[in-house]
């Protein structure tokens, strides 16, 4: 387990956890990281951990460049365990290390997870320095916790930005342009929608905190660093922190015996004659997050439910309540409900109203459609489309 240098005296001692396929109901095939820093100075200073069943790999990687016992400070960018687990683990090794974490959130939220050890809390505006170099604290809140903060070292041009700009991705490679640009791309959407989509305004913030800093590197907490393709990356952050949506539909239906699932083709194809591209998702094969990545960039969503019950299938369900739990109430999408239905019909109604609480605008009044479509009641949903 060997550290890898990023520039010189700054080490890269992470761990990558190539197994990782779920994070909180988010599918991650690709597997992550934990990335950690290490800054040989007259001040050793390692920036976040990773998860404490990783601990002997992130000391190992340290162990190759110093002996732990000399670490000075630790840096505590968030205290999700994913970033701050191995502390404890650390901390054994070189007791007399200082921890720096967010005032007041993480400073008062730390010893409840690590209990009574040497903590400083640091604020806006507060910096220090570690010898050739200085690191200055910059507070991101609720990016995704209260406890949130990026790390600025204005020496060497590196942002240590924890999650915002990560990926779930799992390289042997660290940097940007070691890997494929567009898969890179991709995760770093998936990552921004499933993760940061809710806190819209937060990173609005966290981007003007940042914008007049002269950023070379972003060492990120998850995946890859950036220092090829920095700008890029900040344009998408600020596009989809924005709510900048393109003219594209997104279908996302389950069906039962196919009834729903031949309104949902046919609401695809009436988009695309309406010269929108539209894609379709069967929530029986999709997974929701790979979904609502594609979500975070289109103006259109319908969503289909045939009725199970007196109620939505729970794959629709389940689909909603994720995506819910992700909408801030500014969002501009334009939606609609549609499903079939044996006798009762109540799960067009309730997928409506699940996706008003979505903060979305209704486009169409729901569509619903008693046992198997006919084909002049498929003929009057195409119609309804083309001629809104």
């Amino acid at each position: 387990m060997q550290a890898v240098e990023i520039k010189k005296g700054i080490y890269w001692v992470g761990v990558i956890d190539w197994n990782l396929r779920n994070f909180h109901g988010y599918q991650t095939s690709r597997g992550s990281s934990y990335n950690a820093y290490l800054i040989l100075d007259e001040k050793i200073t390692l920036i976040d951990t990773a998860k404490d069943t990783f601990h002997d790999e992130i000391l190992e990687r340290i162990s190759s460049v110093i002996d732990p016992a000399k670490i000075d400070y630790i840096i505590c960018n968030h205290l999700e365990q994913d970033h701050s687990g191995s502390i404890p683990s650390i901390m054994a090794k070189c007791p007399n290390a200082k921890i720096y974490t967010c005032f007041p959130n993480g400073l008062k939220n730390i010893p409840k997870f690590y209990g009574d050890l040497d903590y400083t809390g640091v604020k806006a505006g507060d910096s220090l320095n570690i010898g050739s170099r200085t690191l200055q604290f910059i507070p991101v809140p609720m990016l995704h916790w209260p406890d949130s903060m990026f790390t600025y070292c204005p020496e060497e041009r590196i942002l240590f930005s924890n999650d915002a700009f990560g990926q779930h991705f799992a390289s042997v490679q660290r940097f940007d342009d070691q890997v494929d640009f567009n898969v890179l791309m991709y995760e770093a959407k998936k990552y921004y929608a499933n993760i940061l989509m809710l806190y819209d305004r937060q990173a609005k913030k966290a981007l003007e905190d940042v914008a007049n800093l002269d950023i070379e590197t972003i060492a990120t907490g998850h995946g890859i660093i950036w220092r090829k393709h920095i700008a890029k990356i900040i344009a998408n952050y600020k596009k989809w922190s924005a709510d900048e949506t393109t003219e594209e539909a997104v279908i996302v239906y389950d069906s039962m015996w196919h009834s729903t699932e031949t309104m949902a083709k046919t609401i695809t194809e009436a988009f695309v004659r309406r010269n929108i591209p539209a894609q379709l998702y069967d929530l029986k094969e999709n997974h929701i997050s790979d979904i609502v990545t594609e979500i975070l960039t289109k103006k259109y969503l319908a969503v289909g439910s045939p009725t199970l019950n007196n109620n939505m299938m729970p794959t629709v369900a389940s689909f909603l309540c994720y995506l819910k739990g992700l909408s801030p109430k500014n969002k501009s999408r334009l939606t609609f409900a549609f499903g079939s239905y044996g006798w009762g019909g109540q799960s067009i109604g309730q997928v409506e109203d699940e996706l008003k609480k979505c903060g979305f605008s209704i486009w169409l009044d729901k569509i619903s459609i008693k046992n198997i479509p006919a084909k002049d009641e498929l003929t009057k949903i195409t119609e309804t489309i083309l001629q809104k």
